[in-house]
């Protein structure tokens, strides 16, 4: 099967489009597809046939065909906003786009149309709280969470109808996390019923136990992301759980390192295993589809790192540095043709 590596260049107003060796993790350039603005937040359709991007710079989301074979992107769509959004994902039925609204703390649920791009008005355009940074669902497709940074810090609770795409406030509406730790992005265990939040002023990672009935999040576990001597400043950005579900990684920007935590698969708890120094400002970060390599994007540098995961520590051996352009801001690895 064909692998791609696509990454957002808000610098040149473009994405770029690697093609990735799934047994080397070598990537070799293939195209630019150059954009009205600056892209910053990517998402896929469940079914890896449509591409959107965010472009904040305009307000606007772009919708793209993906083609199975090549991986190259034609563009289908065009819908304005109100603000520029920060996260975008599609819900598990592929009908719908959903997005976070830092700059406005909102956020929206677009429909996607029949050919697969995202269409206007939204379904959706709610208030949440100041900085919002992210929006996903459950893999039940019923419940939907909203993390926000900074003195907000809290993680809005949301039951999603798939049938309209409209969000409705949670029986309980909010999870708090511990005090000050500002809940930037997540993700879920993939097996077990735990989500884990990357804590942007708090430099350290937080794990939920998931209730899938009531669609709610309640915090057991806070883990720095830093080694013990490190004094200087830093926040995080992204992070990523291993498709086993043994391993999760966090990005640090001032630290300049991929955070690497070891899962129980029992209680979910987290063990820290080091930081693997990387590039400067690593904003973003994704691993590839099987969970054999890890990709960084270097704000400041403009380069693209690759490194090999040893599926049985976690850890990361550096492979090869390329230079991308600037100001990566997104990076997701696809597999075609399934």
């Amino acid at each position: 099967m064909p692998q791609y590596l696509y990454t957002a260049l808000a610098g040149e107003n473009k994405i770029s489009i690697f093609s990735m060796d799934p047994d080397t993790g070598h990537l070799e350039f293939k195209q630019d597809v150059q954009l009205g603005g600056s892209p910053g937040p990517l998402a896929v359709a469940p079914e890896q046939n449509f591409m959107y991007a965010g472009i904040r710079s305009t307000r606007e989301i772009s919708s793209f065909r993906i083609d199975q074979r090549t991986g190259s992107l034609s563009m289908i769509g065009t819908v304005s906003l109100e603000s520029d959004p920060c996260f975008m994902t599609t819900d598990r039925s592929g009908r719908f786009l959903l997005s976070a609204y830092y700059g406005a703390g909102r956020v929206s649920v677009h429909p996607i149309s029949a050919n697969g791009a995202a269409s206007a008005p939204p379904v959706e355009w709610r208030a949440t709280a100041d900085k919002a940074h992210c929006i996903q669902l459950d893999s039940s497709n019923r419940f939907a969470f909203v993390p926000h940074v900074m003195t907000a810090n809290v993680i809005f609770q949301f039951r999603f109808d798939e049938s309209t795409g409209k969000l409705v406030p949670g029986d309980v509406p909010r999870a708090i996390p511990p005090e000050g730790v500002g809940p930037r992005h997540f993700c879920f265990h993939p097996d077990q019923d735990f989500a884990y939040f990357d804590n942007e002023q708090g430099s350290s990672v937080t794990a939920y136990r998931f209730d899938p009935s009531a669609g709610t999040l309640t915090p057991f576990q806070t883990v720095s992301t830093l080694p013990v001597d490190f004094d200087g400043s830093n926040s995080c950005a992204q992070i990523h759980i291993a498709p086993s579900g043994d391993f999760l990684y966090a990005s640090n920007r001032g630290h300049d390192s991929i955070a690497i935590f070891a899962i129980d698969g029992t209680t979910g708890e987290l063990a820290a295993i080091g930081q693997q120094p990387t590039l400067e400002t690593p904003r973003a970060f994704n691993l590839d589809p099987a969970g054999r390599f890890l990709f960084v994007g270097g704000l400041v540098s403009g380069e693209l790192a690759s490194y090999r995961i040893d599926t049985r520590t976690g850890t990361l051996e550096p492979l090869e540095t390329y230079t991308v352009g600037e100001q990566p801001m997104w990076v997701l690895v696809l597999r075609l043709g399934e």
